[in-house]
């Protein structure tokens, strides 16, 4: 069983006397730099000057600089810009400027997995990575809790980097929680697969698929919407709150026999091929090169999805019935 790391276990003193310059000022970045400016940390931020995040960084009364300026004046540099950019502008903006001991810390593995950045050999790395977007982040560690996380360390070259990533974890509240340690591999690769088979894109296309069977057999699009998509966030929640078990045993009995019987025909062995298809692909950087090619190209086939997605039917239908339903 894992071992989990509380609150006793870390120590924010080993941030003493360190500047942490947050790279990016978006989802996870502005969390992330509130929670440790609030937890005593001393904390600039990186951005693109002239862009939003820069104006919301100085805005929350954060100093803010170029990336370059940040990081030469941080001893933790935590990168929190896009995954497909963070190669690119570690390569102009950052490497340059790392001095012997400082960290290189992430919130996601990818780069530092795929070899999009080799850090040199005199710094550390580490990872601290929030189960749960940037607004609940925050809003959690406000409200006197926090966030779960992981960590992982990549590159010990002080011999202080797996003390230094649990004190960045209890700076965002995470500990308060709980923290898993893992490694960059393990949890990269069951982020993407987490991401590509079961939370975003295999219950996108359970849902298209079952809302476009009802359409198809003569049900009402609004009918059927309700079915398939609305109702998912009542089953989550109770899988959220306390597990599987849980949301059966608070299910109609008929949903929950209907359900247990049924549901292994929709998820077949051709489907569990599948997804040791898409772990494979994803073990093997096949998937990481398919991005950043894409990425490269200027993401054609991305833009091509998005704007099919929003000529769904059931975006359509959905959006029309949320614009009715709203509070008055």
């Amino acid at each position: 069983m894992a071992k989990i790391y509380y609150d006793e276990d870390a120590d924010l003193r080993e941030l003493d006397g360190k500047t942490v310059a947050v790279i990016g000022y978006g989802n996870q970045g502005h969390a992330q730099a509130l929670n440790l400016r609030d937890s005593g940390v001393d904390v600039i931020v990186g951005a693109l000057k002239g862009g939003k995040s820069w104006k919301a960084a100085e805005d929350a009364g954060f100093k803010v600089y170029e990336i370059s300026e940040a990081a030469k004046k941080g001893d933790i540099i935590h990168i929190l810009i896009p995954d497909e950019v963070q190669g690119e502008v570690y390569k102009k903006e950052i490497e340059p400027y790392l001095g012997e001991g400082d960290s290189l810390s992430f919130s996601h593995g990818f780069n530092i997995r795929f070899k999009q950045i080799i850090p040199p050999k005199t710094v550390d790395v580490f990872m601290v990575a929030p189960k749960g977007p940037g607004h609940l982040v925050r809003t959690v560690y406000e409200e006197g809790f926090g966030v779960p996380s992981l960590i992982a360390v990549e590159q010990d070259y002080t011999g202080r980097a797996r003390d230094t990533a649990l004190a960045f974890a209890k700076g965002i509240g995470s500990t308060r929680a709980g923290v898993i340690e893992t490694t960059f591999s393990e949890e990269t690769e069951t982020d993407l697969f987490g991401e590509q088979v079961d939370l975003c894109g295999g219950v996108t296309e359970l849902i298209l698929a079952s809302f476009e069977t009802l359409v198809k057999n003569g049900y009402q699009p609004e009918i059927a919407y309700f079915e398939t998509l609305h109702e998912l966030k009542l089953i989550t929640d109770l899988i959220q709150e306390g597990g599987m078990e849980n949301m059966w045993s608070k299910v109609s009995n008929t949903a929950e026999y209907g359900g247990r019987t049924r549901g292994k025909r929709v998820i077949t062995e051709e489907s569990r091929r599948n997804m040791q298809k898409i772990l494979e692909d994803i073990r093997s950087g096949r998937f990481a090169k398919e991005w950043m090619d894409e990425y490269r190209k200027g993401l054609p086939n991305l833009s091509r999805m998005r704007e099919e997605g929003k000529k769904h039917q059931i975006e359509v239908v959905g959006s029309n019935l949320r614009k009715m339903f709203k509070k008055r």
